[in-house]
């Protein structure tokens, strides 16, 4: 993180505690599951939005982070959480049951690509160029880290198992750039969004590798809930904080840690195309 984002970082804790209503410690906790993206590992930002969400919420937020989309996901369906931010692929695999809440807007958009990357050394300027290179993804059920790549794959006939002579989940995008960065593969599959975000704050690490594809624009990842609580008075209330961020100063400075514009609702067909793509990787 540069110094001037961790200064706002810890203007915007600053104005957030202020503003938690004290009516919130008697409620009960409301309960937001994280997927790994690239601030999984920043203790600053990821309790600074706590924070602000708090704030606008009038209630206390426990942020829940784990491993796998897989783990996340699953305590959302069991009720141990109150709402998640997921990725596209593990949403559209349980949309029977959830709800979306509100999408991230980046550069304009509720849109993101997914980045194929390689090492600085390795002679590849496409996907048909890695046959028998070794390969990171960051989770099974990511779409940009997962899904894109392996339907491009089917799409021409095979598939990671049988392409790459040897791929790891690194479970992570940030983990998937480092990989790579460092040599421990030679290519990698990662959400744009965050190999553009570390790009930002990172760029020694981002320097050490080259995107040789990107994807078409695809849904961004939603916040979700289940769809039997999306009109409890709990799951409004976040859907009202995460559209409300843009409109106050602490919000606004979330929104910068983060490198988005704000939240906004999904539109019809957001995620058609990774629909497209989990059909492929159905046959």
């Amino acid at each position: 993180m540069t110094a001037i984002t961790r200064r706002a970082a810890i203007m915007m804790g600053g104005l957030a505690c202020a503003a938690i209503p004290m009516r919130s410690l008697a409620q009960t906790r409301f309960r937001l599951g994280l997927t790994p993206v690239f601030l999984d590992n920043d203790a600053v930002i990821i309790d600074r939005l706590r924070h602000v969400l708090s704030a606008a919420m009038g209630r206390e937020i426990e942020l829940v982070q784990k491993r796998t989309y897989e783990e996340v996901t699953g305590l959302l369906l069991e009720r141990s959480l109150d709402a998640a931010w997921l990725c596209g692929y593990p949403y559209l695999q349980h949309r029977e049951a959830l709800a979306l809440v509100a999408v991230p807007v980046w550069r304009g958009r509720a849109l993101y690509q997914s980045y194929l990357i390689a090492g600085q050394g390795v002679e590849a300027d496409s996907l048909s160029d890695l046959r028998g290179a070794t390969h990171a993804f960051s989770d099974p059920d990511s779409n940009s880290g997962y899904l894109v790549t392996a339907s491009d794959l089917i799409a021409m006939g095979t598939r990671p198992e049988q392409w790459f002579s040897r791929a790891i989940f690194t479970y992570g995008h940030r983990n998937v750039v480092r990989a790579v960065a460092d040599g421990l593969v030679q290519s990698g599959s990662v959400d744009g969004y965050v190999w553009e975000a570390l790009a930002a704050v990172e760029p020694d690490l981002t320097r050490r590798t080259r995107v040789i594809g990107k994807s078409e624009w695809l849904g961004f990842p939603p916040v979700c809930a289940r769809k039997d609580t999306e009109n409890a008075e709990p799951v409004r209330a976040l859907r009202e904080a995460l559209l409300g961020l843009s409109r106050s100063d602490a919000g606004r400075a979330a929104l910068a840690a983060l490198q988005l514009d704000g939240f906004q609702t999904a539109p019809k067909g957001l995620f058609d195309g990774i629909a497209s793509r989990m059909r492929l990787l159905e046959t």
